[in-house]
């Protein structure tokens, strides 16, 4: 898949940033754009993004925790279900007044959303968290490679690229993924893939439907895909209390709060910056596996993820001087 240009928060329609009726007077100044060249509009959207992947990897740990309660699948549904009808009731979209090109794109980032769910549940509960978010992250670095046009972005894409390669001799297994298991290793990179195209129709939803409507409508999207799976998976383990109140947990950890974050960071910062940012979710997730679900990391695998962090650190240096020149 071919990503379209970065967009700007120039390209911002009006109505992203005007409050609707069930927006509060204090979500509406959440909402508002920042004054521009102020540190608020520089910095916020960075704060923002990493606020999410620490919202989202500490909710995947959660997920791992009531795996053996309802299966993979089981919990993707839970998440997505539950997430959808938070985000439901909180925004209360309209359904009328848009484009057959509008509903295209939320039903193209509901696929999005449940594809990458639906993967990457399936690589954690064959990997550990750390390693496969590590190999999840080759998808936004691929498409930071393929929007941005400067040559210093494909040299940090190769060192996170030696950082994965370095990463797939965990174990002794040289190119092989060692002792990772193969199969959730290719969960990882399927979901990374899927997380390259909800960058860009989450930039595109952002643009085309005010405040999170469109994040509620692609939810809901998402939710009615995996929900066959699920039921198909775990059955009446999904109503079970216990295990519904830990679902509610996880949507509103790793999906209501991370893609609120994430859909509005993209309204004010370039999808490339934005798909940088993510190389330091492998950090993040490393550090849930360790306290939640205590995940040691080799020194292979520690240096391993130190490279793609540093790699996303360079890269998020040379478009912070690109922007400044």
């Amino acid at each position: 898949m071919t990503a379209p240009p970065a967009p700007s928060s120039a390209t911002t329609p009006a109505t992203a940033t005007t409050p609707g009726p069930a927006v509060s007077a204090s979500a509406a100044a959440a909402l508002a754009e920042p004054p521009a060249g102020s540190a608020a509009a520089r910095f916020g959207p960075v704060a923002l993004v990493i606020s999410a992947g620490i919202s989202v990897q500490f909710g995947a740990a959660l997920a791992v925790m009531i795996m053996p309660r309802a299966g993979a699948a089981g919990v993707v549904t839970l998440r997505l279900t539950a997430a959808a009808v938070v985000l439901l009731l909180l925004c209360r979209p309209k359904v009328r007044g848009y484009s057959r090109s509008d509903w295209g794109t939320v039903l193209a980032f509901g696929l999005a959303l449940a594809g990458m769910n639906g993967l990457f549940y399936q690589a954690i509960d064959r990997i550990p968290l750390g390693p496969a978010v590590t190999l999840e992250v080759l998808g936004p670095l691929a498409l930071s490679v393929v929007v941005s046009r400067r040559l210093v972005n494909v040299l940090w894409a190769g060192l996170a690229l030696g950082g994965v390669v370095l990463l797939s001799g965990h174990g002794g297994g040289g190119l092989g993924f060692g002792s990772l298991d193969a199969l959730g290793a290719a969960y990882a990179l399927g979901a990374g893939a899927m997380w390259a195209a909800y960058i860009v129709f989450s930039a595109r939803t952002g643009r085309r439907f005010p405040q999170a409507d469109g994040l509620a409508l692609a939810m809901a999207v998402a939710a009615v895909l995996s929900l066959p799976l699920g039921v198909a998976q775990a059955g009446s383990a999904l109503l079970v209390p216990g295990t519904l109140a830990l679902g509610v947990g996880v949507a509103v950890l790793s999906s209501v709060l991370p893609y609120t974050l994430e859909l509005l960071a993209l309204r004010r910062m370039p999808a490339p910056t934005f798909a940088i940012l993510m190389s330091l979710e492998p950090a993040i997730a490393a550090t849930a596996g360790f306290l939640v679900l205590h995940q040691a990391m080799s020194a292979l695998d520690a240096l391993a993820i130190a490279l793609v962090i540093a790699a996303s650190m360079g890269a998020v240096r040379s478009q912070m001087r690109k922007q400044a020149a």
